[in-house]
């Protein structure tokens, strides 16, 4: 049982911290087969890195943070404290990548009280994304109506080791997409949240319509989501900062709705 770890935002003394990225540069990230939420966002969009308080909240908002492996065992009672009442937390990558902190960073969050939820990133370039959705949910990305699990989510974003769109047409990252989408549902009863960029959306997907089935989760390093990928009226996740060593996140409803999303079958 897992899901993709995401987990609110907050300032506290890491948010005011010198702000370095929430990874390493993209040599060793390439090298090393691993890449974090958002590393090719920061590359294309780097925007304006945020705090919690130049972020308009609403009383409806909840905040958090996703990690990945170079945050190593995370502290997350010191998280808790400073507010965070969610966490996405990296899985896995492609076919040949887990995350060798995913027990401690995921089990941990959950521990603390969080509703945390596991994350895929996706290369469209080496595998089908049916193969990528088993890898995916047989490595800690599956789902529960339990209210503490939220819906994997699949983080599709700029290639890192070349063309934008994976050398994929826009009606094959299409169906790429729903490959991986519809296999996910299949096996979970839930469908997944589909974190990406508006430009790259536009650049490599276009006009394909996923806003009736997965809930979006935006990145954009600002101080709005700014405008959504295309028939998306609306985001349920918005990643708008990854300054001092964290990628910070806003949930858009009141934590009721936080675990409805974390409970309701699809």
């Amino acid at each position: 049982m897992s899901a993709s770890v995401f987990v609110v935002a907050s300032l506290n003394q890491a948010d005011a911290a010198a702000p370095s990225p929430a990874g390493p540069n993209l040599a060793v990230m390439n090298a090393t087969g691993n890449h974090t939420m958002g590393s090719m966002v920061r590359l294309h969009e780097p925007g304006t890195q945020v705090s919690e308080d130049q972020v308009p909240h609403l009383m409806a908002t909840v905040e958090g943070i996703d990690v990945a492996s170079y945050q190593g065992n995370v502290n997350w009672s010191s998280w808790w404290g400073a507010g965070k009442r969610f966490a996405y937390v990296k899985a896995t990558e492609g076919t040949g990548y887990t995350n060798p902190y995913f027990a401690q960073q995921y089990n941990g969050s959950y521990n603390v009280g969080m509703i945390r939820g596991a994350y895929h990133f996706a290369r469209p370039d080496v595998s089908s994304g049916a193969t990528q959705a088993d890898y995916f949910i047989s490595h800690g990305g599956g789902w529960s109506a339990d209210g503490k699990t939220l819906p994997g989510a699949l983080d599709i974003e700029w290639n890192p080791y070349g063309g934008d769109c994976y050398g994929l047409s826009k009606a094959s990252m299409t169906n790429w997409i729903l490959s991986f989408s519809n296999r996910y549902h299949s096996r979970t009863n839930k469908w997944p949240a589909i974190y990406t960029a508006t430009s790259w959306w536009s650049e490599c997907v276009g006009n394909s319509d996923f806003s009736s089935t997965n809930p979006l989760w935006v990145a954009r390093y600002a101080t709005s989501a700014g405008t959504l990928p295309y028939a998306w009226s609306v985001y349920t996740i918005w990643q708008y900062s990854s300054s001092g060593g964290m990628d910070k996140n806003q949930f858009n409803g009141a934590y009721d709705r936080l675990q409805a999303f974390a409970t309701n079958h699809d």
